[in-house]
């Protein structure tokens, strides 16, 4: 039996709230939601729920293509460190994926607005760049693929 309910969006912790607002707003083409764009939580509750202590949480929520990301700042407790680089086979979450119409205009876009671009994966058909992983200033992985946006 199937929950039911409705897919309401992603989290991505983020070390700089400014710069990864300036990255997916600018770069990758999300927009404040409409619907609740903002959240800033210090309480026991939200110490329950995410299993830390001390919360001092800002979250904003972004929206592309009906499509919601939450970007995470945590003022306390402050992530350990950088993000531990994935292999693509480990478990869970991969990475997230977007059709553009020029890969190599996105891959110019994405290093030009803080992110970079892993030049060895490139795939090219005929001299035509078709698919890339990049990815945002925290390391987060996205895949650039040609396609109708």
């Amino acid at each position: 039996m199937a929950i039911g309910g409705r897919l309401t969006h992603l989290g991505l912790c983020v070390s700089d709230m400014e710069r990864s607002l300036r990255f997916w707003r600018d770069v990758m083409g999300f927009a404040l939601s409409s619907e609740f764009p903002e959240l800033r939580v210090e309480n026991e509750m939200a110490d329950r729920l995410l299993a830390l202590r001390g919360v001092s949480l800002h979250a904003l929520y972004l929206e592309r293509d009906g499509f919601r990301i939450e970007l995470l700042h945590y003022a306390s407790p402050r992530s350990p460190g950088a993000a531990p680089k994935r292999g693509m086979n480990d478990l869970g979450l991969t990475h997230l994926s977007v059709r553009v119409p020029d890969v190599r205009e996105a891959m110019a876009a994405v290093e030009a607005g803080g992110g970079r671009v892993e030049a060895d994966t490139v795939v090219e058909i005929d001299g035509l760049a078709v698919a890339v992983f990049a990815r945002d200033p925290d390391g987060t992985p996205i895949e650039l693929v040609l396609g109708p946006a």
